[in-house]
């Protein structure tokens, strides 16, 4: 395999399902997890078996039914945890047990009160019988960016020493800075000796906004597996977004020559479908998936990209599965862009009766903020029966081509 693979792996359903508001029913995991089987992540983390009786369920269903990706089961460095989690994935194809601690002064000392020797003890225990059970272990040292460089190399060590084949240092409250991530990589696999004996896992929140931007830097310190949601989703401000770390990957390909196995078509579906399922929006200025990510309104913008859409955008709608409806209308859209809509729902416009229909959309829209195609179409219609020789006039935005001649001309087609 390629030094510059990176493993995607999904924890929309147990980080992400976490977050307030998202949780899911069984059925609507499995059905999630069948498309991110389509999506084409590398590892789908299923749940947290020992949380409730339904996420272990929704774990063994899960590891029952989807067979091409790993599946993931999420364990504390407890005894009970870990045999719930090696039940669960009983059926799984390929299964990995999922186990963690705290490794940082503050959590060992404020959270689970025990020395860092306790903690180490515990986090190599755990390894060891997970290992018994599966040839695939992860370990997470929880709140690593914040943990003792010296003491996290031991731990890191130790672990891989009995047996973690991938092995993860979450920004656990996303206070890392990217300089930083890239740095805090890079240092601890030149500083554990058996560093290239496991693969290092990034796992990046968002609460400085930085998820993503960190994660890549995780990648260029040498991490090749990304922890990830669809949609950014997960606990406080959310993990990193799988579809802004793939579609960097894949738009900057010159700054980041990194492989990933996801199928770019299926993002649009994937978040779609988890909007669907738990009733959360999707802000409209999100990246990637939100409803404006391939729209424009200003004319400027809009005359562009009719010309071409190189122009102002640097990918496709189509790249990702989502629709291309570029051309919303709007108070500062152009002409340009009334004469498309007007051509795409069948109705001719030029010229003088152009600049009227346009005219009276720009009153309508300093209301409306937004303008549909039943306000073109009844636009038209009442331009057209006002003008001499028409049909007398039924206008419901009352008599628009009088409005019209008092509005100044707008010239969003020729400025910013």
């Amino acid at each position: 395999m390629s030094d510059q693979r990176v493993h995607v792996f999904d924890t929309t359903l147990r980080d992400g399902e976490q977050a307030p508001g998202f949780s899911l029913r069984v059925t609507e995991k499995l059905q999630l997890a069948r498309q991110l089987d389509r999506l084409g992540v590398d590892i789908i983390e299923a749940g947290f078996p020992i949380a409730s009786p339904s996420d272990a369920e929704a774990v063994r269903r899960i590891s029952q039914e989807i067979r091409r990706p790993v599946i993931a089961a999420l364990a504390r460095c407890h005894r009970a945890d870990l045999e719930k989690a090696a039940w669960s994935l009983e059926p799984a194809a390929r299964g990995r047990i999922h186990t963690f601690i705290a490794t940082s002064d503050l959590h060992l000392q404020a959270k689970l009160r025990i020395s860092r020797e306790q903690c180490l003890e515990a986090a190599v225990d755990s390894v060891r019988f997970a290992r018994q059970q599966t040839d695939d272990v992860q370990f997470s040292a929880e709140d690593a960016t914040r943990s003792d460089l010296d003491f996290l190399c031991r731990v890191v060590e130790a672990v891989i020493e009995a047996g973690a084949t991938t092995v993860n240092l979450p920004d656990t409250v996303g206070i890392a800075t990217t300089d930083e991530t890239r740095e805090f990589f890079t240092a601890i696999r030149q500083r554990v000796p058996n560093a290239d004996r496991a693969i290092f896992s990034a796992h990046c929140h968002d609460d400085l906004g930085l998820a993503v931007a960190n994660s890549i830097a995780a990648v260029q310190g040498g991490a090749r597996q990304v922890e990830c949601t669809v949609n950014g989703i997960g606990e406080r401000a959310g993990n990193a977004a799988l579809e802004e770390i793939v579609m960097a990957f894949y738009v900057r390909r010159d700054r980041f020559p990194y492989e990933v196995g996801v199928a770019h078509k299926e993002i649009y579906p994937s978040s779609e479908l988890l909007t669907r399922l738990s009733g959360q929006p999707v802000q409209v200025n999100k990246a990637i998936v939100g409803r404006n990510a391939f729209a424009h309104e200003a004319g400027i913008h809009q005359d562009g990209i009719l010309k071409d859409r190189r122009t102002y955008e640097i990918m496709r709608a189509e790249d990702v599965g989502a629709p291309w409806n570029p051309l919303v209308l709007g108070k500062h859209s152009g002409r340009h862009a009334v004469q498309k809509r007007c051509k795409d729902l069948g109705l001719e416009v030029e010229g003088a009766e152009l600049v009227e229909v346009y005219r009276a959309l720009m009153a309508i829209a300093d209301d409306r903020k937004i303008l549909t195609d039943n306000d073109v179409i009844a636009v038209v219609s009442g331009v057209r029966t006002a003008q001499p020789g028409g049909a007398g006039h039924v206008d419901p935005f009352d008599t628009p081509s009088k409005v019209a001649h008092a509005l100044p001309e707008r010239g969003y087609d020729h400025g910013v």
